[in-house]
């Protein structure tokens, strides 16, 4: 069955993490720049890959939350699912805040655990609605491991 694009809808929910990642991009661009200076453990990309990344992932996240926004499935079911992306799209919000303003790095570390399980959740819930929204999730969810790890060396790193 054919699916007509509803082009304000798509616009909005690629827009929604865009705009996220961005203005907690524009808030920690200071912090960031220190980032540079601090031991980083193996396998650290270069700072090119973030946005970069970022960027597809928050892409990847909106047409996912543009497939269950446009679903046939029931209105609660569609709310609970976006309800729960929505607070990862919070906690997305602050871990950079945390990690590069704050520079409380096993803070950020524990945030974004609780990123991954939110996000692993959303994956869930987005799957039972739309097999392909769950699938579009988990790009996201193999950079959150890698994230982590990186939270996490740098964390021992500099304590």
């Amino acid at each position: 069955m054919k699916h007509k694009i509803q082009t304000g809808k798509l616009l909005a929910a690629l827009a929604i993490p865009l705009a996220v990642g961005g203005f907690s991009a524009f808030l920690t661009r200071d912090g960031m720049r220190y980032f540079k200076t601090v031991p980083q453990p193996p396998l650290s990309p270069p700072a090119w890959v973030f946005p970069v990344v970022w960027t597809i992932l928050y892409l990847l996240m909106g047409a996912a939350s543009y497939l269950i926004v446009t679903s046939a499935a029931s209105q609660p079911r569609r709310e609970r699912a976006l309800t729960v992306y929505g607070l990862s799209l919070a906690v997305n919000f602050l871990w950079p805040i945390v990690f590069f303003t704050m520079r409380f790095y096993f803070g950020a570390f524990l945030l974004l655990l609780l990123l991954w399980v939110l996000s692993a959740v959303t994956a869930l819930l987005f799957s039972c609605i739309d097999e392909r929204a769950g699938k579009l999730m988990i790009p996201y969810l193999v950079w959150l491991t890698f994230a982590a790890y990186l939270n996490l060396g740098v964390w021992l790193l500099n304590r």
